[in-house]
């Protein structure tokens, strides 16, 4: 996905209109997630895994008239029939063994609200037919019992499997219709450079509020190979080495050593350099996010730390950095 301004901020409070990219694939994918979420229809969400598809499946339902209902997100993978069937649709006591009160699914749980079926393209051929049922018609059973139950709820879903035909061939077209009134694709990360700045910028600003950690930026050999890097593993991955960079660097810079890639998986450590003097690119980076953060909130100082995260000290703190680098880059060029 896009980072929402104020990037150490929860995503799941996130509106759409909270998101920013500047990539024009990108921007289509949040243009027409803002359509969809204006109407009742179901929308299947494509993308890589990683990429972003839950947390636009969120931003999505607070987009929506739905928004003060709940959200409620379900993993379809690796469920049996029986557990799946309890999951979702609840069970009564004695259903089965250990089964001792009766138990809401989440259809139930997510009445007013909306279903996020994630993964839907590894469900079963029965449990398919289950949920086109309850899909359809807002209707379903709780597993031991045969009195009919019913749910308003919109379905939202997402997968990495291409649907169209069927994952394996296993996915049912009637299914399948019922669920795309509107499909949106999830761009990958290595498919939008223009946004990768500001994504590592945003990223290490939440790893730092979350670890206590006071990181300005990368050094320039770091910095080069994030840019340069292909993320296999999309946001999911950018996080995960964002946060174990901010927890290996020793002091206030991420240095290439500190990077822990899959492409390094079994390769040799990759000695420390020191860091050039005019190489902390994504310091810059994190002041020009602060500052659109700020003109977001009409220069609300207090607000504007509440949207990054941060404390107002924290915040005052880099905005004093920032003028003080421009002030040097001014001496500098008046100097030369």
């Amino acid at each position: 996905m896009t980072t929402p301004r104020g990037g150490a901020a929860d995503h799941a409070g996130s509106t759409l209109d909270e998101f920013y990219t500047s990539d024009g694939v990108m921007q289509a994918c949040l243009d027409r997630a803002r359509v969809a979420a204006r109407t009742e229809l179901p929308i299947l969400i494509l993308g890589e895994s990683g990429a972003g598809k839950t947390i636009l499946a969120r931003a999505i339902h607070n987009s929506s008239p739905r928004a003060r209902h709940p959200f409620v997100s379900f993993n379809a993978a690796a469920l049996s029939d029986t557990l799946l069937d309890s999951q979702l649709f609840g069970h009564e006591r004695g259903a089965f063994t250990g089964a001792n009160q009766r138990v809401k699914g989440k259809f139930e749980l997510a009445h007013l609200g909306t279903l996020f079926l994630d993964e839907i393209a590894d469900l079963s051929p029965a449990a398919q037919s289950k949920i086109l049922r309850a899909v359809e018609y807002g209707e379903f059973e709780r597993l031991g019992s045969d009195v009919l139950q019913q749910a308003d709820v919109r379905v939202l879903s997402a997968t990495h499997h291409p649907l169209n035909g069927g994952a394996s061939g296993r996915f049912r077209q009637d299914l399948f219709f019922r669920i795309s009134g509107f499909t949106i694709t999830v761009p990958p990360l290595r498919d939008r450079p223009g946004d990768l700045q500001a994504l590592l910028a945003a990223e290490i600003a939440r790893a730092g509020a979350r670890q206590g950690r006071n990181i300005v930026g990368l050094d320039r050999m770091a910095a080069e190979r994030l840019l340069a890097y292909h993320w296999p593993g999309n946001l999911r991955e950018l996080a995960t080495v964002i946060h174990a960079a901010v927890a290996l660097a020793p002091g206030e810079v991420i240095g290439e050593s500190h990077l822990v890639l899959a492409e390094d998986a079994g390769a040799a450590p990759r000695p420390a350099a020191a860091p050039p003097a005019n190489g902390r690119l994504l310091r810059q980076a994190i002041h020009r996010h602060i500052a659109q953060v700020l003109a977001d909130v009409g220069g609300n100082k207090r607000r504007a730390a509440r949207e990054l995260g941060v404390s107002r000290a924290t915040l005052d703190r880099k905005l004093l950095e920032a003028s003080r680098g421009d002030t040097r880059r001014q001496g500098s060029k008046r100097g030369q």
